[in-house]
């Protein structure tokens, strides 16, 4: 029992603590649509390093979510922060399309370097990941003179209009913005957890093309090689070499969104990689400039130089800023190793959380591609009936207890681990055991009922 010295600190930074938080929370009311949402709503940043952030009364967090895949190199890398510091003392803007700049160039030429496959390669620099899913579109159309684009169910593409009807998820994202632009189609995404085999996706390409629209007419698959806010699941590599092999019967341009799985997160710069799949267009962005706004489209030179000069572009496309620090994020990847590092975290989050799995009754799924890893929730042990509400009780818990946790997936079911690739193992291992224990309280009274 704490002296009444300390039960006075105590309630004095909890008053603190809650009359910060109302103040904010009041002026984010009147000031900030409630459309925009925040898993984390009671508490606001002021400073964060590494894997961990400090609130505005100096509460610290573990980050498990990276800004949603965007810090794979940690807040406020050293490297990050001196490349843009630098450019920052040169000129932040001019607009490429006006006035070029190097770091554009050098960017483009070593992401064409990294990018699979052997043939010439070009890119285009953007601003965000919808933008780069806009763009790659665009390519592909003007490539192909074929309107369609196939995505799959459970895919996140963006929020503008067009990614957003590529988007296989309705809510929260589609509901009240239709109606969305022709020519868009989805497929199941093969996912075994729910009866979905590889078989099964290629008979739904093919009944689609049976029954609304020949392949003559499509210009492009779009497929995450592991949905991101879908929940995790990886694409099996058999599934994405039928794949290929269709667009090439077809003359069907294969995109793969890399937003979320790319940037050395899954032990490879790019998850495709892994399945010996070379894609014709890749579009990245989030960990790719590690914090700065930048997005990415690589492919093949010939498709990249169908859009006819000043068909591609925009206002802060490549910012000078964004490309510096991208050009530092690769350098760390590089220098600190951070593909083997994904496939070493990768592997101690699936033992612990295996084991996790195996004292539970709630866990139905413990998956992950490098260091990509997910926890599917159930209601029982047959896995047939998801459970958004335990995740949901879970990632607030974790925050209470000082873990900030994410939930994806088509039923929100979902937890996914995101922490930055550079986090020391004390830090992994002292998340975890937040969530081990988040998990074990919440199914303590559920069990008891039981």
């Amino acid at each position: 029992m704490g002296s009444p010295l300390t039960t006075r600190w105590r309630t004095a930074r909890e008053i603190e603590y809650m009359t910060t938080n109302m103040n904010l929370a009041a002026r984010r009311a009147n000031a900030v649509p409630r459309g925009v949402a925040s898993m984390h709503a009671g508490i606001y940043a002021a400073r964060a390093e590494g894997a961990e952030v400090w609130d505005t009364v100096g509460r610290r967090y573990i980050d498990f979510s990276g800004g949603i895949a965007v810090l794979n190199t940690g807040h406020r890398h050293p490297k990050v922060l001196a490349a843009v510091r630098a450019q920052l003392d040169r000129f932040t803007h001019t607009a490429f399309q006006v006035l070029p700049y190097e770091l554009y160039i050098a960017l483009a030429e070593r992401l064409n370097r990294l990018a699979p496959g052997e043939w010439p390669k070009k890119t285009l620099l953007l601003t965000t990941g919808a933008e780069a899913i806009e763009n790659a579109v665009k390519i592909a159309r003007a490539y192909t003179r074929r309107p369609a684009v196939i995505a799959f169910g459970g895919a996140f593409h963006g929020r503008t209009l067009l990614a957003l009807g590529l988007t296989g998820k309705v809510e929260p994202y589609k509901t009240g913005f239709g109606p969305f632009p022709a020519d868009l189609y989805h497929v199941p995404f093969p996912n075994p957890l729910y009866g979905v085999s590889s078989d099964d996706a290629l008979a739904a390409i093919a009944a689609l093309f049976k029954s609304d629209i020949e392949p003559e007419r499509v210009a492009a698959f779009l497929i995450e090689p592991v949905q991101g806010e879908g929940g995790f699941y990886v694409a099996p590599p058999p599934f994405l070499s039928a794949l290929r092999r269709l667009c090439d019967e077809h003359g069907i341009l294969l995109i793969v969104d890399e937003i979320q799985s790319g940037a050395a997160r899954t032990g490879r710069m790019f998850a495709i990689e892994h399945s010996g799949v070379v894609p014709d267009l890749i579009a990245a962005a989030k960990s790719l400039a590690g914090g700065f706004p930048l997005s990415a489209i690589i492919g093949r030179a010939e498709i990249m130089d169908a859009v006819a000069p000043g068909g591609l572009g925009g206002t802060y496309a490549g910012n000078p800023l964004g490309c510096a620090a991208a050009l530092a994020v690769l350098d760390v990847i590089e220098g600190e190793r951070l593909a083997e590092r994904a496939t070493r975290l990768g592997e101690r989050l699936l033992i612990r959380l295996g084991e996790l799995a195996r004292r539970t009754r709630r866990i139905g799924d413990v998956r992950g591609l490098g260091a990509m890893v997910a926890i599917e929730f159930f209601k029982n042990l047959e896995r047939r009936e998801p459970d958004p509400d335990f995740a949901r009780d879970v990632v607030a818990d974790a925050a209470r207890r000082g873990l900030i946790l994410l939930s994806c997936g088509t039923y929100g079911n979902v937890i996914r681990l995101l922490m930055p690739l550079t986090a020391p193992d004390t830090i992994v291992d002292e998340g975890l055991a937040i969530l081990e224990q988040c998990v074990v309280d919440a199914e303590a009274p559920l069990a008891s009922a039981a």
